[in-house]
């Protein structure tokens, strides 16, 4: 039987490295796109984009109420409106950026990306949205509304 753990550490097959980084690149695209619509069509003006349901209906603001406001604030670089408007999406470019950082690195060297999230990390995170979504609809979370 072939040692799993010795196959993992081999090298990305010798694609070049132009290969090893079209995913990368791609992702990077992709999100580079996305945030250069939303910092184009400003969210804070009604009708570009659909209101949240949750909110919508209950008048709650879900983990994700903000979002856009925050990320085109971010585009723009007003970084403390990004944090009023959602801090915990701001934590996810931030950790997005360090991610794909990783990854491109990890694939330039020829290694391939591991992620390997075990329940712990999975649960965490799951309970810091929980907590940032009841905390954000309490009074006095007022100033993580968005």
């Amino acid at each position: 039987m072939p040692d799993v753990n010795a196959d993992t550490q081999r090298a990305l097959p010798s694609e070049g490295l132009l290969g090893r980084l079209a995913v990368p690149a791609g992702i990077l695209a992709a999100v580079a796109g996305a945030f250069a619509y939303v910092g184009t069509v400003d969210p804070n003006q009604p009708g570009h984009y659909p209101v949240c349901p949750l909110y919508r209906f209950t008048g709650l603001y879900c983990p994700g109420c903000g979002g856009l406001r925050s990320a085109h604030a971010f585009v723009h670089g007003d970084f403390l409106a990004a944090l009023q408007d959602n801090a915990m999406a701001v934590v996810g470019y931030l950790g997005f950026a360090v991610l794909w950082t990783v990854w491109v690195v990890r694939a330039a060297r020829g290694r391939p990306l591991r992620l390997a999230l075990g329940p712990v990390q999975l649960w965490t995170v799951g309970t810091l949205a929980l907590v940032f979504t009841v905390v954000r609809n309490l009074p006095f979370g007022g100033w993580l509304h968005p």
